[in-house]
C-alpha cells in the first residue's frame, strides 16, 4: 500500500462517521477524533470562517445544533495525496439532511482539507468549503444554516 492509499484508509472512515454525527446534531466526533486542537488552525467553511481552535470548536457546536436527520453522507475523492506528515483530501461532500427542522434535503459542498500526522494520527488541520451550484443555482440548505 502506497502513502496516499494509507492516508485515504485511516482518515475516510474517521471523517465519515464524524461528519454524519455533526449532520444528526453531534459536533463531539468531529471536535474529538477528527480535527488537531493545535494551531495553527483554519476553516474557511461554506457558512462561516474562523481561526484557532476555540473559535472552530464553537463554530462545530454552533452548527450541529443546526443539522438533525442525517439521512446520509458521503465523500466523493477527487483527488489526495500524503507525504510526511502533511496530507489533502481534495472532495465532494454529498449529504442529505434537516436543516432547522425542515424536511432532509440534498446538498454537496466542494471541499479541501488540510491534514498534519500528530501522535500517529491524521488531524485536520484546514478545511475550505462552499456549496456546488448546480446549473447556477444552490439548494438553499446553506443559505438557511446562516
Amino acid at each position: 500500500m502506497d502513502e496516499r492509499d494509507a492516508f485515504l484508509q485511516a482518515t475516510l472512515p474517521r471523517l465519515r462517521a464524524a461528519d454524519t454525527a455533526l449532520h444528526d446534531g453531534d459536533a463531539g466526533p468531529r471536535i474529538t477524533t477528527t480535527w488537531s486542537h493545535s494551531e495553527p488552525v483554519t476553516l474557511f467553511g461554506a457558512v462561516r470562517t474562523v481561526t484557532g481552535w476555540s473559535e472552530i470548536g464553537l463554530a462545530f457546536e454552533w452548527l450541529a445544533k443546526r443539522f438533525s436527520d442525517c439521512k446520509s453522507f458521503d465523500i466523493e475523492v477527487i483527488a489526495a495525496g500524503a507525504s510526511g506528515d502533511l496530507g489533502y483530501l481534495v472532495a465532494i461532500e454529498h449529504t442529505t439532511v434537516s436543516v432547522l427542522g425542515a424536511a432532509p434535503a440534498p446538498y454537496s459542498l466542494r471541499v479541501t482539507q488540510i491534514f498534519r500526522r500528530e501522535g500517529g494520527e491524521w488531524k485536520v488541520v484546514h478545511r475550505h468549503a462552499d456549496e456546488v451550484k448546480e446549473g447556477g443555482s444552490t439548494s438553499g440548505q446553506i443559505e438557511r444554516l446562516a
